[in-house]
């Protein structure tokens, strides 16, 4: 395996040897795989898409809801699935139950993993839609080599405000790297979401912003950066969900108290406001209490969205 530079961290790293800077060895590893109903509507219908949830993340974002799996470094017990073969098994399992939707949650760091797996269940007679539920944070040449795979592109678009980019996710370069590689998204899919008779989607592209708590100017920016280089019938999910890591900690010493407490309707409302302003007209909001119901425990095996 050659030095990875697959994300736009582009570390170098021998990952047959040492984890990258994401935390990561060679072999893609999961935390669950499971059948999840609280994605947006065409992607989870009634009976939900079986999504697999890597382990470890390019981001490392300082509030991650997912932070138990998405550390560089991650309790043992908490890596239930590894290698293709493992993966693909429980996939398969799954995906009679589902609406035929497979998510790859977190997957810049593992995408020739992406490839293996999708590969596999081509071989094994499974044509699932495979929906790509990124941060955001990838390189258009790896996108170019997923191109044949990816059915539906579920980008974040986290940050306008470069600053924040590099003190939440140590990304500086986040706007202009997620936007190059939205457009390239488009490009493969489009800037539309086509769904069949039943309303579930299976070819397109949806983006997702998460709205910070006291961070306004963020998301409005956000919008317009959208609203400038894509066309205004693309779909947004405008989330409210934020909701403080249990350890705040990072973000005290980081100098971010403000993102120890959920969103105010004010915060939210001002963003959903420009969301219209703006022309978009294809979407979701959240109502504002999302935070109670979409933090999950990878402690529950099963289903970490479940109760």
């Amino acid at each position: 395996m050659p030095p990875c530079n697959q994300c736009p961290r582009r570390c170098n790293a021998d990952r047959e040897r040492c984890a990258g800077y994401c935390g990561s060895g060679s072999e893609p590893v999961a935390s669950a795989v499971c059948l999840h109903t609280g994605e947006e509507p065409p992607l989870s219908g009634t009976k939900g898409i079986v999504n697999v949830f890597f382990a470890h993340c390019n981001l490392q974002c300082l509030y991650c809801q997912n932070q138990q799996i998405s550390s560089s470094s991650i309790s043992p017990s908490l890596v239930r699935y590894r290698g293709v073969e493992a993966i693909v098994a429980e996939i398969e399992r799954l995906l009679p139950l589902s609406e035929g939707l497979v998510g790859f949650v977190t997957p810049s760091h593992f995408t020739q993993g992406v490839i293996d797996i999708v590969e596999r269940l081509h071989s094994d007679g499974y044509n699932p839609t495979v929906v790509y539920n990124t941060g955001g944070y990838d390189s258009v040449e790896t996108l170019q080599q997923l191109e044949p795979y990816i059915d539906i592109y579920l980008p974040d678009f986290k940050y306008a405000d470069p600053l924040l980019a590099a003190g939440l996710s140590g990304a500086p370069r986040y706007p202009e790297v997620a936007m190059a590689a939205l457009l390239e998204m488009r490009r493969q899919k489009g800037s539309g979401l086509l769904c069949d008779d039943r309303g579930i989607a299976y070819r397109g592209l949806i983006v997702r912003h998460l709205v910070l708590p006291g961070h306004v100017s963020n998301s409005l920016a956000v919008l317009e950066m959208l609203a400038d280089n894509l066309p205004l019938n693309l779909h947004i999910s405008l989330m409210a969900q934020y909701n403080p890591p249990p350890d705040t900690s990072r973000l005290v010493a980081a100098g971010y108290t403000e993102l120890c407490r959920t969103i105010t309707a004010s915060e939210y409302s001002q963003v959903a406001n420009r969301y219209a302003e703006l022309g978009f007209w294809n979407g979701w909001l959240q109502e504002l209490e999302a935070h109670k119901t979409y933090r999950p425990d990878f402690d529950n095996a099963l289903n970490p969205f479940g109760s």
